[in-house]
């Protein structure tokens, strides 16, 4: 089963809910970045939250959620966009923290600090929020997100299994969201339920689709809206790079054609690597020029 998400109504239409398999698209992370288990069990759950909001968007607009924050992952970051798309990368790759019962320490890991959300909606200029990193086990701390910064009361189930052999196992999550009108009794029926269903690794690791899931969650009071693929993709190029290495100037690039030969460079965002030789230095060189 391909990663994908589903976009639903429930309670007639007074709340709206998105549920996600994220696997293959985290282990594809894993691979490009090297994670150890907390450092994926982490961006993975970042990666995961990020897609499902980008899922909420229209058009051509993107989305870049940063966390900052002080414990030993060093912060994380991720771009998405309403396509599915999602790329991220976290600062220290080789984390690895436990709890005493073997359960992934992802909290300790991120530490304190702040979510910054920035909307590009291809208007004018791009909008940030921002809100206090809670645990630092992510789904709590979007929940908080998305209440005190948005104003919208939301719940958010994310969950990342990562085999003794580093690789994913499961992922997936939900972002369920109140919408004006929703009854009281209906708020009621949704907290018993989602203190009763088992964690989303759990339900992924056992073969449940985001369309089980909603059911779960909805009781069967619901409608589905719509169906996304989602891959983690980068839109990374060699020719990007080269408009980039064109900010160093002339002096910078005669420098290091004459004493390194060779620019290498990397993308954060997916780790490949771009070469540039002497002839490919020395037209950019000429580029400025002109």
């Amino acid at each position: 089963m391909n990663d994908y998400l589903v976009k639903a109504y429930a309670f007639d239409g007074t709340v709206r809910l998105y549920t996600a398999k994220t696997t293959d698209l985290v282990e594809e992370a894993r691979q490009r970045h090297d994670l150890w288990p907390t450092s994926a069990a982490a961006l993975g759950r970042l990666l995961t939250t990020s897609v499902i909001m980008g899922a909420m968007y229209k058009g051509d607009q993107e989305l870049t959620i940063r966390i900052e924050a002080d414990g030993p992952l060093a912060g994380m970051v991720a771009t998405t966009n309403t396509f599915g798309e999602v790329r991220g990368y976290v600062g220290n790759p080789h984390v690895f923290l436990q709890y005493n019962s073997g359960k992934l320490n992802v909290g300790q890991a991120v530490g304190n600090g702040v979510i910054h959300v920035t909307k590009d909606l291809k208007v004018r200029n791009m909008f940030t929020s921002s809100a206090q990193i809670q645990t630092g086990e992510i789904a709590e701390d979007f929940a908080y997100y998305f209440t005190a910064s948005e104003q919208i009361p939301s719940a958010v189930g994310l969950g990342v299994l990562v085999n003794e052999d580093n690789t994913v196992q499961a992922s997936g999550g939900f972002i369920l969201q109140v919408m004006p009108g929703c009854k009281p009794e209906t708020l009621d029926k949704i907290e018993k339920v989602l203190k009763e269903i088992p964690p989303m690794s759990e339900l992924i690791a056992n073969g449940s689709t985001p369309e089980d899931i909603v059911e779960l969650i909805t009781k069967g009071n619901f409608q589905l809206l719509e169906k996304l693929d989602l891959n983690y993709k980068c839109n990374c190029h060699k020719e990007k790079f080269e408009k980039g290495l064109i900010s160093l100037g002339v002096d910078q690039l005669q420098e290091i054609k004459e004493e390194d030969k060779k620019i290498d460079v990397t993308c954060q965002f997916c780790n490949e690597h771009y070469h540039f030789d002497e002839n490919e230095i020395e037209s950019i060189i000429n580029q400025i020029k002109k």
